[in-house]
């Protein structure tokens, strides 16, 4: 990453996506240097100098003002979460990175009751960094067989989705659209790096990434942002088959930087039918279960 820093790279990236026309502009200059928009037309759109936008894509100017910010993000057409993950990247621009490497995450008892309470549907409980620290057995079994049930207790074996889609080709062979969940997965990691800007746990997960995968490296470099909230997915399933699931991520409020991933199926579907074969064929007593199975029992 250059001097600009995560900021003045999303500002760049973003300003590359715009062209003269889709902002109501006139192109009647030369044939163009850049791609996209210019600084000075974009400066023009957010109604500020061209010298002081120049300076904030540089990384030069760090106390942009919240009417400045929104100006800019009408320019530029952010949607809301974009919007969002713009002022995060300011406000971290506007202080001292103090790196520090966290103590491992922990699911709470609770949230494992409610594991266990969601018995007849795949789940998973994901960190800030989309590290897999719970999930039930229906959750394994549909989107990690393949892996020991038991790695997510230890926080140096535990799965990443992150790197899973990407690195793993279990993974590339489950989602029948793949292309489209490996979006969702970087549009998601951006909003984790704008949150945890000194992560450097984070900021090693990107790199091996980045290093691994060329896929990994062209989706991260056009910065969209995109929440994984709610999204439909096709999935071919090693040993049941076709079966078409919802992935929806539900907030934990007594732990705000982790999530649960619950997976359903419509009613009366076929693909309801594939899980309810699924939960059968992974069926074990209770001497087999995991360790964070066994404790929420």
């Amino acid at each position: 990453m250059d001097s600009a820093g995560p900021l003045g790279d999303f500002l760049r990236a973003r300003r590359s996506q715009l062209r003269p026309e889709d902002v109501g502009l006139r192109d009647l200059g030369p044939r163009r240097r850049v791609e996209g928009l210019r600084r000075e037309e974009l400066a023009q759109l957010a109604g500020v100098s061209v010298s002081y936008y120049a300076r904030l894509e540089q990384g030069q100017s760090r106390g942009a003002s919240q009417e400045v910010l929104e100006a800019i993000a009408r320019a530029l057409r952010l949607d809301a979460a974009e919007r969002e993950h713009l002022e995060r990247l300011a406000n971290a621009s506007r202080r001292t990175p103090k790196a520090r490497r966290r103590r491992p995450e922990r699911v709470t008892a609770e949230t494992l009751d409610l594991l266990r309470a969601l018995d007849g549907i795949p789940a998973l409980v994901l960190g800030r960094r989309t590290d897999v620290l719970a999930w039930n057995e229906l959750g394994h079994a549909l989107l990690a067989g393949h892996i020991d049930p038991d790695s997510p207790d230890d926080p140096a074996r535990r799965p990443n989705t992150s790197r899973m889609i990407f690195l793993d080709p279990h993974c590339r062979e489950l989602y029948t659209d793949w292309k489209r969940k490996a979006r969702a997965v970087v549009g998601n990691l951006r909003i984790a790096v704008g949150r945890h800007p000194d992560d450097p746990d984070l900021a090693a997960l990107i790199g091996e990434l980045s290093m691994k995968s060329p896929e990994f490296v062209a989706l991260w470099a056009d910065h969209r942002v995109a929440p994984c909230d709610a999204a439909s997915y096709d999935l071919h399933h090693p040993v049941v088959g076709p079966v078409t699931v919802t992935q929806q991520t539900l907030a934990i409020l007594r732990s705000p930087e982790q999530s649960l991933i619950a997976v359903t199926t419509p009613a009366g579907s076929p693909s309801e039918s594939a899980l309810a074969l699924l939960r059968q064929a992974v069926s074990r007593p209770a001497g087999d279960l995991t360790r964070s199975e066994r404790l929420s029992r």
